[in-house]
């Protein structure tokens, strides 16, 4: 409606989140230059991988929103293993996402919902051992198990945390807490160019709009080379993020705010 004689602008507000601290050094010192010198403002820390702690200490004192990213589809858990057995492989490390992903084409779910729970909790735990505070979001690494939602959503209400609902259908509208937001990964699609997706999600969104736009910006070592399906294009999120032009014009626009969960 017109105020003083010209039209209020209505915001459009763009969160940038950055998944997978933790999951390898090069990965690690990815996210870092994103956040330091970058678009990143929220991160999303992977309490179980050994190189967590060391990649959170890298950003820990800057100013971002910080989200348990549960990940139970790579490396040793952080609860008791007794405890949870439908989530691990004989070597008692987690089932792959590739068996998760095989299982639910079957039509199974092998995630047992109390265990869930059980490693969420002991998740949580450390990610405070090694952030130092709550999360700020509270959210899963993309695991295909409607179990594991529903444990997330579970511990999260337990908690009041702001859950993150898991949804990459580009128009399909989740919450976060109370916020209706959109989520947009367009990583892994043919001929991705992270800064021109960035660029054409904030050209498609309405009036009003809030979009979590998912990244993983990292860079290449052994471990994520052999455990990871997602290589090059972390690589790119880096650049993009980095990339001034792409700041100037996000920035210079009037009816766009750049926010982190913190802001939901």
């Amino acid at each position: 409606s017109p105020i003083g004689g010209r039209e209020e602008t209505i915001m459009k507000y763009l969160l940038i989140r950055a998944d997978d601290v933790g999951y390898s050094y090069a990965v690690d010192l990815g996210i870092e230059r994103s956040v330091r010198e970058g678009l990143v403002r929220s991160v999303g820390v992977m309490p179980n991988m050994p190189e967590a702690e060391r990649g959170w200490g890298l950003i820990a004192d800057c100013d971002i929103a910080a989200g348990q990213h549960t990940n139970v589809c790579l490396g040793k858990p952080c609860a008791d293993p007794a405890l949870i057995p439908s989530l691990l492989q004989a070597n008692g490390e987690f089932k792959s996402s590739r068996e998760y992903r095989a299982k639910y084409k079957e039509g199974v779910d092998f995630v047992d919902f109390d265990e869930a729970v059980i490693e969420i909790e002991a998740q949580l735990k450390r990610f405070i051992e090694i952030v130092g505070r709550e999360p700020e979001y509270f959210e899963a690494h993309a695991v295909l198990s409607e179990n594991l939602n529903a444990a997330i959503a579970q511990v999260a209400q337990n908690h009041g945390y702001k859950c993150q609902v898991p949804s990459f259908d580009l128009t399909a509208v989740v919450t976060c807490g109370d916020t209706p937001v959109r989520m947009v990964m367009r990583s892994q699609t043919p001929g991705y160019d992270p800064a021109a997706a960035i660029r054409e999600t904030v050209e498609e969104m309405k009036d009003g709009e809030t979009v979590v736009f998912v990244c993983h910006p990292g860079y290449l070592d052994h471990y994520i080379l052999t455990h990871s399906s997602l290589t090059e294009d972390r690589t790119k999120e880096v650049d993009a993020l980095l990339d001034p032009d792409l700041r100037a014009w996000l920035e210079g626009r009037g009816d766009l705010e750049l926010i982190d969960y913190r802001d939901l």
